[in-house]
């Protein structure tokens, strides 16, 4: 039986009211209270700051001060969960977004399901990214940290078949008993697998010359 989510405070930072409208329709139906509506990200800044959302649905693109930006002022400031939305599939934003600390992103049109999953996705990697933070006492720190944990976990997942909520759980837990560092745990756990591979790799061309070679590999 899947666990009902936990409702919501969100503020939307969209210039389009129709998305805008459709956005807060849908979290509204949901059983999330939509707090505020800005279509600048200069004003999703202030309200962010005064109203004090549970989240942050940004869009990407906007007057004055883009999502990007805003959802760095905001990380900066008072940590939220930055949700951005985009129409664009630009790989440099993406990657601008996630150094500006946003933990997930939508792509235009959004569907309900869509927007609710990512919902409780960005308030799981929210949740992930404090403690990162707490672990190095620096927001930047921790945005690069988060990128090397993000591999490990997906090694994790691949792997192990683990969930990603048991792939982090596995490195802050090692972190934890080893009194190390998570970004030593993390590369620790990447530099394995890639000498996994690489073991791997040897082995399997070995064999192919050896067949080559009509030799057994056995006997070397």
């Amino acid at each position: 039986m899947e666990v009902e989510q936990e409702k919501m405070r969100i503020l939307i930072a969209e210039d389009e009211p129709i998305i805008a409208m459709g956005l807060e329709e849908d979290l509204s139906r949901a059983g999330h209270t939509v707090v505020g509506r800005c279509p600048d990200g200069l004003l999703a800044v202030e309200m962010a700051k005064e109203l004090r959302p549970d989240l942050v649905l940004m869009d990407i693109k906007m007057p004055g001060l883009d999502g990007i930006e805003a959802a760095r002022c905001i990380q900066r400031t008072f940590p939220l969960p930055v949700v951005i939305l985009t129409g664009y599939g630009n790989p440099d934003l993406v990657d601008g977004a996630i150094d500006a600390g946003v933990v997930a992103y939508l792509m235009k049109p959004v569907m309900k399901e869509q927007l609710l999953s990512a919902i409780k996705v960005a308030v799981r990697r929210f949740e992930e990214l404090e403690v990162l933070r707490k672990d190095v006492e620096d927001l930047k720190e921790a945005l690069e940290t988060r990128k090397i944990v993000e591999r490990a976990k997906g090694l994790l997942m691949d792997r192990l078949g683990l969930s990603e909520e048991e792939a982090f759980r596995r490195i802050h837990c090692q972190s934890r008993n080893e009194r190390r560092p998570m970004r030593q745990v993390a590369e620790s756990i990447v530099a394995l697998f890639a000498a996994r591979i690489g073991l791997l790799y040897l082995c399997c061309h070995l064999v192919h010359w050896c067949r080559q070679s009509n030799l057994s590999p056995f006997l070397l």
